[in-house]
């Protein structure tokens, strides 16, 4: 598989942060993708019929994998630096049909409002605990 020079510089990068860097930011990862996954559970509490779809609200840790048919994007493995916050799973195939309505059903979102409400707070939570990994570790390496 080919990838872009842009990923490869990113990808680069990310090697190259020392490894109690890393290491030190996964409480804030987490924290952060188990808020995320809190409010969208709170916010599909209004299109609540089966429970099945708030039930299927999941965060993948660092180095787990999403489950299959999830949304967005189905079965992937989070990288070391990555939580990822999906919805669905191989019995609920339908949350995109929720969030975006249908020709006989309302849209009722709950996974975008989401993450555009707390994106900045958990990119000032990342950053934050970058800045302070690094510079409690930089120099160790």
């Amino acid at each position: 598989m080919s990838t872009s020079p842009q990923l490869k510089r990113v990808l680069a990068r990310v090697e190259g942060i020392p490894e109690a860097v890393r290491r030190d930011m996964q409480p804030a990862i987490r924290k952060s993708a188990d808020e995320l996954a809190d409010m969208q559970r709170n916010l599909a509490e209004t299109s609540r019929d089966t429970g099945a779809l708030i039930e299927s609200i999941e965060v993948t840790p660092p180095g787990g994998t999403t489950p299959n048919y999830s949304q967005p994007g189905g079965s992937r493995t989070a990288h070391e630096l990555e939580a990822i916050v999906t919805v669905g799973n191989s019995e609920v195939r339908y949350p995109h049909l929720v969030e975006y309505g249908t020709a006989h059903a309302p849209a009722q979102p709950f996974f975008w409002p989401a993450v555009r409400s707390l994106q900045r707070r958990i990119t000032n939570r990342l950053n934050r605990a970058a800045r302070k990994a690094v510079r409690e570790h930089w120099s160790e390496e």
